[in-house]
């Protein structure tokens, strides 16, 4: 036995990404007569101590003493079990090489009182940094568990391509009202939920040997670098406008594309659309020559709205006048979208302050006339 004192190194792991050990864990590990574990038949880094050629072993919690079940002592019993267990083994056979598990929280400052008793020394061997996105990694794989056709949640099971996308156009409104009105830890959470139904998806594509998550991943990382070539290549671009150009003319490149609307879904919210449209038209020069042009052609196409007869001439005549309304938000700088969904809101706090007046007023507002009306509406505004 080394003249040394005995000593315990506990070497930590993750659960997440089990294989990723420092060199210093290695050397660790490596250099230790047996790894011992609290099970290694359940350790996530087992199987990769068996492939590099290391002897694991199971520690066996010691017996507490009387002594051992003072409260004051700090970790939960448990890991006093498992902390005396190693301060044995090292004064035993001057060393004990623990390696960490998920069950094994607390057991550091449980063995530090305990080793300190013995003379036995304590060396943590800590995990590398992880890489940002390793939680995605877990994430994959409890996607994986749901969709296993033997243990598996029936409902994930039913699910495809198909049934899920009103799931992933809900979750997307529900992040952008997060955006638009919510705080930071709405943000993360309407975020995991659209990025769930990424997950769903891909698994669902797996599962019937299309494509996977990686897949998705690698076609995104590889169409942001060929689309940046001013960040990964010799491409430049000084300013923002400079770098939406040569993204739309590499995508054209790409694609085939040669037609103005090319590659514009026809789904989606209308003003949307036309918003879309009317910014790509102008990429080729239609396009108003500043603001009061385009308020012009607004009161235009109202004047034809009021003039329209019959109900399909009145629909288009208003389509037109969304139109131009829609230009001339571009030509303000205004998301049309943005603006209706502002509006929307706007309109539904106001008209619930009418009700709310209404109802301590003791009005019934099925019996209020056109002028009661309009003056509860501009009471209400700004309550």
């Amino acid at each position: 036995m080394s003249e040394r004192s005995p000593r315990v190194a506990l070497v930590e792991t993750s659960d997440v990404l089990p294989g990723l050990l420092p060199f210093q864990a290695w050397d660790a590990l490596g250099t230790a007569e047996v790894v011992l574990l609290r099970d290694p038949q359940t350790h996530p880094s087992a199987p990769q101590l068996y492939f590099a050629g290391l002897d694991l072993e199971a520690l066996e919690p010691a017996q507490l003493g009387r002594a051992d079940l003072d409260l004051t002592r700090p970790g939960a019993p448990e890991q006093r079990r498992m902390a005396k267990a190693l301060v044995a083994r090292a004064v035993e056979h001057g060393e004990a090489v623990y390696l960490l598990g998920p069950h094994d929280q607390g057991l550091a400052p449980a063995l530090a009182g305990m080793a300190a008793e013995h003379d036995v020394e304590i060396e943590l061997v800590f995990l590398a940094q992880q890489p940002e996105g390793t939680e995605l990694l877990r994430l994959v794989e409890v996607m994986r568990q749901l969709r296993d056709p033997d243990t598996g949640c029936p409902w994930d099971l039913e699910q495809d391509h198909t049934t899920l996308l009103r799931y992933l156009v809900e979750e997307t409104y529900e992040l952008v009202e997060a955006v638009e009105d919510g705080t930071d830890t709405d943000i993360q959470e309407e975020l995991g939920d659209v990025l769930l139904q990424i997950v769903f998806h891909a698994r669902i594509a797996a599962d019937r040997r299309a494509f996977g998550i990686d897949d998705v991943a690698r076609a995104i990382a590889d169409k942001l670098e060929r689309r940046h070539p001013h960040v990964f290549g010799d491409g430049d671009a000084a300013t923002a406008e400079q770098v939406q150009a040569n993204w739309d003319e590499l995508k054209a490149e790409e694609k085939g594309r040669d037609g103005t609307f090319d590659g514009v879904p026809a789904a989606g919210p209308g003003l949307d659309l036309l918003h879309t449209l009317q910014r790509k038209a102008a990429k080729r020069g239609f396009e108003w020559p500043d603001a009061d042009a385009a308020a012009d052609k607004v009161r235009e196409e109202l004047a034809e709205v009021l003039a329209a007869d019959g109900h399909v001439a009145r629909e288009a005549e208003v389509g037109d006048l969304i139109g131009a309304v829609v230009s001339l938000a571009r030509m303000l700088d205004v998301d049309p979208e943005a603006a209706a969904r502002r509006a929307a809101r706007a309109f539904r706090a106001r008209f619930d302050a009418l009700v709310a007046g209404a109802g301590r007023d003791g009005v019934d507002l099925d019996q209020l006339g056109e002028e009661a009306w309009r003056s509860r509406w501009n009471d209400a505004d700004g309550a």
